[in-house]
């Protein structure tokens, strides 16, 4: 099994499915190192916020990280409380 904390696109996709959506923002867990999501084990492991309506990474205090566009419900990406919104019509 797969360690969902080590950052990478793909457990961003595992987390979405799970993490608790509120204020337009999903909450996610990642290893981190500088107050940013880390690729490898650290010591620490922080929250950070994607909001998909804009693509955006969020860090524990709100500071922008990155943009990205695979994450952009504008671009097309189909976040876990869109896809049940559109299920039910």
């Amino acid at each position: 099994m797969s360690d969902l904390k080590l950052y990478s696109h793909q457990n961003v996709l595992l987390q979405l499915e799970t993490a608790e959506f509120r204020n337009g923002y999903y909450v996610l867990e990642f290893y981190s190192a500088n107050k940013k999501p880390s690729p490898v084990q650290t010591q620490e492991v922080s929250k950070f916020y994607l909001y998909p309506s804009g693509g955006t990474l969020r860090d524990t205090d709100f500071q922008l990280l990155f943009y990205d566009s695979k994450y952009d419900t504008y671009r097309g990406f189909k976040p876990p409380h869109l896809r049940n919104v559109q299920a039910q019509k």
